[in-house]
């Protein structure tokens, strides 16, 4: 299981990577760029883990399809991803990002990059 998780996590990363300052994504749309659509969930399990990674990877950007903070849990201190995102120009009232929408990036631009 480790070997493909591997795999996996490290393709969610170099998406994750990509994702403009002030610009957030989703869990669902990363998943759909890198094959797997329906894996937001394990793409999820990704942001927990990205601390570990080697390099800096800004789970921060990575919200559910409502635009929530939903993976603030992982992070060192209840409200760290939402001061990061603050500080990147990003307004986040009550877990939500106010204007998601407009600031939404897809990954689907990047897809033929990742191998």
């Amino acid at each position: 299981m480790m070997k493909q998780d591997d795999g996996f996590f490290d393709r969610v990363y170099k998406v994750v990577k990509q994702i403009p300052e002030g610009r957030v994504t989703t869990y669902g749309a990363i998943a759909s760029a890198i094959g797997s659509p329906g894996a937001g969930r394990m793409v999820g399990w990704a942001m927990n883990k990205a601390f570990s990674h080697k390099e800096f990877v800004p789970a921060h950007r990575v919200l559910n399809r409502n635009g929530q903070l939903t993976g603030k849990h992982a992070f060192p201190n209840a409200d760290t991803m939402q001061e990061l995102l603050e500080a990147e120009g990003v307004q986040v009232e009550n877990d939500q990002v106010k204007n998601f929408r407009e600031i939404f990036w897809a990954p689907t631009d990047i897809v033929n990059d990742l191998d």
